[in-house]
């Protein structure tokens, strides 16, 4: 029989809890419990909607890159290393899957200027293991990891 090797990331402990709220779903708005996010929600053009607002792929993008660029910060300090002037971008695509429902494919491109190549791919590496979105969705959608 055959050993399970996935490795459990789930949290031991909650240490904060983000609480927001969908009114209208795609052409609507969305705002936080603490009302510190309060935006407008509207389909891409390309989805066939007016773009008259943010949308949730947007938003995913902007959670998951501020989120892995935090973890390679860390896994970057923790090895000594001053990740000054290092980006994240990510971009969020969506489309149809085989199941009659839609699915997400992430590319993280990641600049570490002052790094070489190796050693910026193991941080990157490292880093991927951290995120708490590279955790999430492993396994779940493709992400391609970009380091230039």
């Amino acid at each position: 029989m055959a050993e399970d090797t996935a490795v459990d990331t789930r949290p031991t402990k909650i240490m904060y809890v983000a609480e927001a709220t969908a009114h209208g779903g795609r052409d609507g708005h969305v705002t936080s419990q603490d009302g510190r996010l309060q935006l407008k929600v509207a389909m891409p053009p390309e989805l066939g909607g007016d773009g008259n607002g943010t949308n949730p792929e947007q938003l995913f993008a902007a959670g998951y890159s501020s989120c892995f660029h935090n973890a390679l910060i860390l896994v970057g300090n923790r090895a000594g290393y001053d990740l000054t002037g290092s980006t994240v971008a990510a971009k969020v695509g969506i489309g149809p899957n085989r199941h009659r429902g839609y699915g997400l494919a992430v590319a993280l491109s990641i600049s570490l200027p002052v790094l070489d190549p190796q050693l910026a791919a193991e941080l990157v590496d490292a880093a991927h293991e951290v995120c708490p979105y590279s955790n999430a969705t492993r396994g779940n959608i493709e992400v391609t990891i970009l380091l230039g």
